[in-house]
């Protein structure tokens, strides 16, 4: 039996390869031409610790010099003794240029472009690798924009499905990829992309999760929850808070309210700055932050959206005194 295993680079870089039973996770990736720090293989030196953050795994010897017993408590491995017993997430601290690793990139086709409001675009490519496209949901990728040699990064907004992925993105101004997308872009453009990269992604729910989305920040989160839905849904409550600046930028309540349907213990809520907006809940994110949705910290917190609203988040989390259980966030900041 073989399991997958993310391997997670300093630099966001991650890489997937193949790893059976009876192998360790070290042996896998040289196999498949990944060098991950190694070098006395008897769990002996120490070289090839890391944190596997997700994932069932047994270790085989090892000495205290190398990695000691609250070491493993908390969940760090020596990849010379890890063999998995299930799908593992594994951080390796070392980047992915050292490793000799260079990031995967494949060519496909634009299938579908919609400006879903003015401030966003929804972004559809299709190919016969997308299926093969390996990334944890909440990931992004760099697209390089038709025309030029020049790219973007935008987070996935669903997993891979009958050859297709998507992605949300917004609108600048002058933009280049807004350009290309609102001026000339048709399906069948050919359009390049980099990745898996970053370090937000959905870790394993183990406890209520609360997520927090500015604008396109919506997008990793479409792709957290077609995930979950794909594997059956969650014990665990999650919910959503989606702001805006206007009624005209919220976009993609059909796929949210799909979500509903398909995820019991999933709601969400929307709000807009806007003070004439026509919805009922007003004002910033962290204005719509219950109690109830915090757990007494006993919460795992994602944020998605741009550098201000990461800042009043973690400061409003301070004046409650709130330590969630995690604290996961992706800043993003609009790119001509």
């Amino acid at each position: 039996m073989a399991f997958k295993i993310a391997l997670n680079f300093e630099d966001g870089v991650t890489r997937f390869i193949d790893c059976n039973a009876s192998e360790t996770v070290a042996d896998a990736a040289y196999r498949q031409g990944v060098n991950v720090p190694i070098d006395c293989r008897d769990g002996a030196c120490g070289a090839c610790k890391c944190k596997a953050e997700s994932g069932a795994y047994e270790l085989g010897f090892y000495i205290d010099d190398a990695m000691s017993e609250e070491e493993a408590a908390l969940g760090y491995v020596l990849t010379c003794q890890m063999h998995p017993r299930s799908d593992c997430v594994v951080n390796v601290p070392a980047s992915s240029a050292v490793c000799k690793i260079k990031q995967a990139t494949l060519s496909a086709t634009v299938a579908e472009v919609r400006q879903l409001s003015p401030s966003t675009i929804s972004l559809v490519v299709q190919g016969d690798g997308i299926n093969k496209l390996a990334f944890l949901p909440g990931q992004y990728a760099n697209l390089e924009v038709p025309g030029t040699s020049q790219t973007r990064a935008y987070s996935f907004s669903s997993m891979p499905a009958d050859g297709k992925v998507g992605f949300l993105i917004r609108n600048v101004p002058d933009g280049l990829m807004s350009g290309y997308l609102t001026g000339r872009a048709s399906p069948g453009d050919t359009i390049r992309l980099a990745g898996p990269i970053g370090s937000f992604y959905l870790r394993d729910v183990a406890r209520p999760v609360l997520m927090l989305a500015g604008g396109t920040g919506l997008a990793p989160f479409l792709a957290m929850l077609d995930k979950l839905a794909a594997q059956g849904g969650s014990p665990h409550p999650i919910h959503l808070i989606y702001g805006v600046n206007t009624d005209a930028d919220v976009v993609a309540l059909d796929r949210l309210d799909a979500f509903k349907a398909l995820l019991p213990n999933f709601s969400y809520d929307v709000c807009v700055v806007a003070d004439d907006s026509a919805h009922p809940r007003k004002g910033y994110v962290t204005a719509h932050i219950e109690p109830a949705h915090l757990h007494d910290g006993k919460v795992d917190i994602y944020l998605c959206g741009p550098p201000p609203m990461v800042e009043a988040v973690a400061h409003a989390l301070r004046e409650r005194k709130i330590e969630p259980n995690s604290f996961h966030y992706e800043k993003f900041a609009a790119s001509v």
